[in-house]
Order: C-alpha cells, then sequence, then structure tokens
C-alpha cells in the first residue's frame, strides 16, 4: 500500500490522489487544495461511503419484510415473537452506532467501509440459511436478526468517515447525501425482497423463497467492498474525539435534543419496521398485490415518502428555524396517529394508507428540522475551557444519532404490547399521539420560547 504525502503547495505538481491510498495531509478548508484535489477526492469516497449505508440500511430492514412472510414458509410465530425479529434489529443497530462511530479513525475510513460491508454478508448469508428450515428455533432466528442490527451501526462510521473529507461550507450537502442514500435502503428493501421472494416461475406451486431475500443482497455486498478496498482513502488526520463526546455527554442539551430525536428518526425507522405487518394484520388483502408471476407490498412507500421529506426539514429549519419546524412536525405526528385511530375502525385502507404516508412525511420533515438544530443549539453554549463548541456539536451529532435509533426498538414493541392487551393497534396510537404531544411542548417550552436555538 502506498503512502501518499500531499500538500497545498505541492498541489502542482500531483495531478489526483488515488484509490487505495493513506492520505497523510488533507487541506479541504485551502481553496486552491480542495478545487484541484480535494473535491474529486471527496466526491469518489462519498459514492462508495453511500453504496455501503445504503446496503446497510438494506441489510437492517430485511427481518421487517421476512417475518411476517415466516408463516407462509411454516413457521409457527406468536405475534410477540414477530415483533421480536423486527425490533431486534433497531435495538442491536442502535447499540452498535456508539463504538462504529470511534472505529474509522481507528482503522482509517476505506479499511472500515470495506471491513463493514464484509460484515453485512454474516446476516444476509445466515438469514438464507435459516429461513429455508421451518424447523429453525425461534432463538436462532433471534440471533441472526439481531446480527442485521450491524448494517444499522454503518450509518454511525459513515457520517463519521464523510465528515473529514469535506470542508465545513460542504459538509451538510455531502451529509445530507449520504443520510438520504442511507434512509432509502429502507424503502427498497420493502419493494424489491416482497417481489423477489414471490416469483413462482421455478417453483409455481411452492411458499415464499425466503432464502433469496438474504442472497439477494450477497454480489451487491461483494461488489461494494471491492470497490471500497480499491477506489475509497484512509485519511491519517482522522481522530476519534473522546474528549468531544464526554463533554457533550455532559450538556443537558444532549439528552433533551436526543428525546426529540427519538421521536422524529426513532418513529421514522419505527414505523418503516413495523408497516408490513401492520398492513398484513389490518388489511390482509392488501398486503401482497398480484404483479404477473410476482407479488408487491405497497409497505415500501412509508419509508421512501418519509426519507424523501428528510432533505425538506432540513431546508425549512434553514429558514424558519429548526425548533417551529420541529414542533409543527410533532403536531402533524400527533394528527396523524390520531387519524389513524379513528381510520382503523372505518376498514378503509385508502384512508389508512393516507394517514400513515402522512405520519411518515412528519417524521421524515422533524428528522432533518432536529438534526438541524443539533450543530446550531450546541455551538451557541459556552466553551469549557479545554473543548471547543464545535468539537461538542460533533460529537453531539453522533451521540443524538444512535440514541435516537432506539426508537426502531420502542415503536414494534409498544405495537405487541397494545395487540396482545386489546387485539388491535389503536391503544399504541393514542400512545404515540401522548408522547407526541409532551415532546411538543418540551420543543415549544425549551426551545421556541426559550429561544435557545435563536441565540446562535
Amino acid at each position: 500500500m502506498s503512502l501518499l504525502r500531499t500538500s497545498a503547495d505541492q498541489v502542482g505538481a500531483v495531478d489526483s490522489i488515488p484509490g487505495g491510498t493513506w492520505i497523510h495531509h488533507w487541506e479541504p478548508e485551502d481553496p486552491t487544495f480542495w478545487e484541484r484535489l480535494g473535491r474529486p477526492v471527496a466526491r469518489r469516497n462519498l459514492g462508495w461511503s453511500i453504496c455501503t449505508e445504503f446496503l446497510g440500511f438494506v441489510v437492517w430492514q430485511l427481518w421487517s419484510v421476512v417475518a411476517v412472510l415466516l408463516p407462509k414458509a411454516g413457521f409457527s410465530l406468536t405475534t410477540a415473537e414477530t415483533f421480536w425479529l423486527i425490533s431486534v434489529p433497531s435495538l442491536v443497530g442502535a447499540t452498535m452506532r456508539f463504538p462504529y462511530t470511534f472505529l474509522v479513525a481507528r482503522f482509517g475510513g476505506r479499511n472500515w467501509t470495506t471491513i463493514s460491508a464484509l460484515l453485512l454478508l454474516i446476516p444476509t448469508i445466515g438469514l438464507a440459511v435459516v429461513v429455508g428450515r421451518p424447523q429453525t428455533p425461534f432463538p436462532v432466528l433471534l440471533i441472526i436478526a439481531a446480527l442485521s442490527g450491524l448494517g444499522g451501526g454503518n450509518f454511525a462510521s459513515s457520517m463519521a468517515n464523510i465528515t473529514f473529507f469535506f470542508p465545513v461550507r460542504e459538509k451538510g450537502w455531502a451529509l445530507g447525501l449520504n443520510a438520504a442514500g442511507g434512509n432509502l435502503g429502507a424503502s427498497v428493501t420493502q419493494f424489491v425482497v416482497p417481489i423477489a421472494v414471490s416469483i413462482t416461475i421455478f417453483a409455481p406451486n411452492a411458499g415464499p423463497n425466503l432464502p433469496v431475500a438474504g442472497l439477494l443482497w450477497v454480489p451487491l455486498l461483494l461488489i461494494t467492498a471491492f470497490g471500497a478496498w480499491k477506489f475509497m482513502n484512509n485519511l491519517s488526520g482522522a481522530r476519534s474525539d473522546v474528549a468531544g463526546s464526554l463533554a457533550a455527554a455532559k450538556e443537558p442539551h444532549l439528552w433533551l435534543l436526543a428525546l426529540l430525536y427519538v421521536g422524529t428518526f426513532g418513529s421514522f425507522i419505527g414505523f418503516s419496521g413495523v408497516f408490513p405487518k401492520l398492513i398484513n394484520d389490518t388489511f390482509p388483502e392488501f398486503a401482497a398485490l398480484p404483479i404477473g408471476t410476482a407479488s408487491v407490498s405497497l409497505a415500501f412507500l412509508g419509508a421512501l415518502v418519509g426519507s424523501l421529506a428528510r432533505p425538506y426539514g432540513g431546508r425549512l429549519a434553514d429558514r424558519f428555524g429548526g425548533a417551529r419546524v420541529t414542533a409543527a412536525a410533532f403536531v402533524a405526528m400527533m394528527l396523524g396517529s390520531l387519524a389513524l385511530v379513528i381510520a382503523l375502525p372505518i376498514r378503509s385502507f385508502v384512508i389508512f394508507l393516507c394517514c400513515f404516508l402522512f405520519v411518515f412525511v412528519a417524521t421524515g420533515v422533524g428528522n432533518g428540522s432536529t438534526y438541524r438544530m443539533i450543530p446550531v443549539i450546541f455551538t451557541t453554549r459556552a466553551g469549557d475551557g479545554t473543548v471547543s463548541q464545535q468539537r461538542k456539536a460533533a460529537a453531539a451529532l453522533g451521540l443524538i444519532a444512535a440514541i435516537g435509533a432506539y426508537g426502531g426498538f420502542l415503536v414494534p414493541q409498544i405495537l405487541s404490547a397494545s395487540k396482545q392487551a386489546t387485539g388491535g393497534y389503536a391503544g399504541a396510537f393514542l400512545g404515540f399521539a401522548a408522547a407526541y404531544l409532551v415532546l411538543m411542548i418540551i420543543t415549544i417550552t425549551v426551545y421556541v420560547r426559550g429561544r435557545v436555538e435563536a441565540r446562535s
């Protein structure tokens, strides 16, 4: 492996920085360096990072589809067991985001991106093995589902890596593309997998070919791992900011903003995971719409509209203030949840779908606006003399992103408890509406009327 040394005064002598190298001098804030060498290298690394994060979200959400189809493949599962298979990947994924944040600096961005892509072969191949055997014990299914959480950790390492490559003036654009590419993976999973496992050309009288749900992604993971190894770079100047993380954790606003992010992103990833199950339970006749020899589920629309709405949440936050937009998002989420309580007894799939998509859009907007609040609020706080506001803001972004992902575990478990206690989901949505009301009040009290964000 070559060790490439570049500096601003060498720009005229170096035409390009090849992939697969360690870069020991990286100055994206230097306009000459950035325009001549930095931008193309950063964009190349961003492209492969998006590919890896996209597949990470794909693997993270596989069991949201597969768990619903297991009974058709001969498995006998209780409602609680099905919801555990859906929710445990989010629990593991949220937890893995903490160590993944620091692994880029330990191994190098190119090296860890390659490793993290190859690690996803474990849950995909493992899924293909266990779902082809209806006699597989539930604990084994749960372990393989938990390993899918490795895909959730990819978000943290990918964002940590890309932030080192871009200058401050372009970080928002780059990180936004990176995040959007990952979020879309959830939608693609829920669109592609039902089609792939239901194709009956080769076995017209058989049930769903569930092993395909895992094997489908193996070639793409191998290609992405090779591309990351061949074309990405390591930055020797990338450093984990443990002191910044510890300083940020002492800030009360970190925990308040993390709570808000559980409400926005946690709701998005949680509802994305359970949407196929909710459609299957509430409107089974619409769970699989036939298209030729295959079938498709409309559950993918939820994650799709939520992902597409996220950038607009950030844009609205830039114009009107993140706190105001976040408060409005919670109001919309509360109204959407109450509308679902009313819509469920009506037994209209169109109304149910429209109400849920409204909630997904609100979660997407809230994701963007809440994430935009974090650096604004932290940079208004007084430094402690040892750790700058900027360092604490950067660390807070990673910590809050990790904590927020735990909502992906809480949402399915609340819905499961409601189903077991009452036989339906109305109670859960009343609880969600109450939670969004509380989060809206916190947002208005602390960040709108308190004008914490406005002091930036």
